[in-house]
């Protein structure tokens, strides 16, 4: 049985989410505060975390942040009664996988939980278009997708789901030259139409960790007018 964290601080949507939820016989767990929310989702395993941003005490944001710190790859379903899009832009930055503004259809809602657990599985699984290989070394760097692990000159990266499944996609495939979009698409899951920078913020965060130079990328190349590609020259290296 999936086991789905809900935090949030609307007893009547956690009731409605509990109703539906329950009918897919998925096992759910509520928290009404970030703080209490925050201690469960490290303390325990769940299949998913559905997530508001506006909490008393800590807020959603916060939470998300603190989570994705200490390295979970949960997926994050993140929910907000604001339609501001610096809100969208800051949770997808900081590792949510999804969002939905309140008052939200309970129909999509229940589609996007669906497919985040759908994606998860496969994520589990070995994502799909992956070469056949479990681990790619390119000179110093080292990225292993049994272990989710990735390592420069020895030494541990320590790297955010987004980032690992970034870096793995593209070294997957050195040479091939991915838009903005699509990345979006392959990574996220969904279609963020017009939140394309959100790549480029999880690309200088993850050239900030595995190059040397971050104004001349030896492993993360730009593909100029359309997005990025990872460097097909160190593939005998």
């Amino acid at each position: 049985m999936k086991k789905i964290l809900a935090i949030e601080d609307d007893a009547n949507i956690l009731g409605l989410l509990e109703i539906h939820l329950r009918d897919l016989h998925f096992q759910l767990e509520k928290c009404y505060d970030g703080e209490s929310g925050l201690r469960k989702a490290l303390e325990s395993r769940f299949d998913l975390i559905i997530l508001d941003l506006m909490l008393p005490g800590i807020d959603g944001l916060e939470v998300c942040r603190r989570i994705r710190s200490e390295g979970m790859a949960t997926p994050i379903l993140m929910l907000t009664a604001k339609s501001e899009e610096i809100d969208k832009v800051l949770g997808l930055e900081i590792g949510a996988d999804d969002y939905m503004t309140k008052p939200f259809s309970i129909r999509e809602f229940i589609a996007r939980t669906k497919a985040l657990l759908r994606r998860m599985e496969r994520t589990a699984q070995g994502r799909p278009g992956f070469q056949q290989k479990s681990k790619f070394a390119y000179g110093p760097l080292v990225i292993d997708l049994d272990s989710r692990k990735v390592t420069l000159e020895g030494k541990r990266v320590n790297l955010s789901r987004k980032e690992f499944e970034l870096l793995s996609l593209l070294a997957a495939h050195p040479g091939k030259s991915y838009a903005r979009a699509r990345l979006l698409n392959l990574v996220w899951g969904y279609d963020f139409d017009g939140f394309e920078h959100t790549v480029n913020s999880h690309i200088n965060r993850l050239r900030s960790k595995i190059e040397p130079d971050m104004a001349n990328p030896r492993y993360i190349l730009t593909t100029w007018g359309m997005g990025y590609r990872f460097n097909e020259e160190l593939i005998t290296t």
